[in-house]
């Protein structure tokens, strides 16, 4: 589940959901030729073998930290810890779902830089370590293997069921840097984390009780949300690259049009699928969706991120409506 690719249920998202870097010229080597890592990889060498001035062993373990896209990976983790607590699994069982979350995004962030590392050295792409040669494309490589190899017992110990809706939900996720992104079929390890997250949590419990639809559907319209939103300001670039995903293949505009969409969906979702009456929060988080549906595309035209913001708000909302509805089984 990446929320990025920079959800993450990356690319993720993600935001990372949520992780978009800018685009630059492609940064110069240190050396007399003034070859960048563009240069060095069409060489056969890749960015693993530029030594940029000043980088050494420190520079590689923060290089390395940098390239799990930190951020998604901790949200999408913070997310899985406050449903599992909201849930009633208590401290150490929380702390092992946590853990299996954790390794699972760092396993997807490293393997979508370790990936990508020839084509963001071509783009110029900043702030991406396996690009520019802060840390060898190798060592990232074995730190997604690691890290999955840890995410799988660790998932597998919240319970046989539960670790398999994760893992499966990890699998997506890489997919979606290997194969998936590049195609119409982008959305889908987005739809599948975020609706998974709330899955696995629930059948951790003792007794592996199903989890509530609300939730599962809640969470595959914020993963569809976080596609659109993660991907929205590289669009161009991209394209540029050859990638056709399905935001690339909706264009900018239509990216923003339809962002709002899958929010309020999810916010109706969360407000609506509870027994009873809509609460004061479901009424509150349907005016702020609401609102934001008809402002982004007003202000897309003079304010190129503000579909975006208001995605951001509007899904601040629709997950404390999901953590306040909680994860557990009906």
């Amino acid at each position: 589940m990446d929320a990025t690719d920079s959800v993450s249920p990356a690319g993720t998202g993600a935001a990372e959901a949520a992780g978009a870097q800018p685009i630059g010229a492609v940064p110069t080597g240190a050396g007399p030729t003034g070859a960048g890592p563009a240069d060095a990889w069409r060489a056969g060498a890749g960015p693993a073998d530029a030594d940029p001035a000043g980088a050494g062993g420190r520079g590689r373990v923060v290089g390395l930290a940098l390239a799990c896209h930190p951020g998604p990976a901790l949200a999408v983790t913070g997310l899985g810890c406050a449903l599992a607590l909201g849930s009633g699994l208590g401290g150490p069982r929380s702390a092992l779902v946590t853990a299996a979350v954790l390794t699972g995004q760092l396993s997807v962030g490293w393997c979508n830089d370790a990936y990508d590392a020839r084509r963001d050295a071509d783009a110029g792409r900043r702030g991406k370590p396996a690009a520019d040669g802060t840390v060898e494309a190798r060592a990232v490589w074995a730190a997604a293997a690691v890290a999955f190899a840890l995410c799988v017992p660790l998932s597998l110990a919240c319970g046989a069921l539960a670790g398999a809706v994760h893992l499966a939900a990890v699998t997506a996720a890489w997919l979606y840097n290997l194969r998936l992104k590049a195609t119409a079929l982008s959305w889908l390890p987005y739809v599948a984390g975020f609706g998974a997250l709330p899955t696995a949590v629930a059948l951790s419990l003792p007794g592996g009780p199903w989890p509530r639809w609300w939730t599962v559907t809640a969470g595959a319209l914020l993963g569809f949300a976080a596609h659109l939103a993660d991907t929205l300001p590289d669009i161009a670039a991209d394209r540029a690259a050859g990638i056709r995903g399905l935001p690339h293949r909706l264009g900018v505009r239509g990216t923003r049009l339809l962002l709002p969409a899958p929010l309020l969906c999810a916010t109706a979702v969360l407000a609506f699928g509870p027994p009873g009456p809509v609460d004061a929060g479901g009424a509150a988080a349907l005016v702020l969706a609401g609102a934001a549906a008809l402002a982004g595309p007003a202000l897309g035209r003079r304010w190129r991120k503000a579909a975006l913001a208001g995605a951001v708000a509007v899904a601040a909302a629709d997950l404390a409506l999901l953590l306040a509805r909680g994860a557990s089984g009906g």
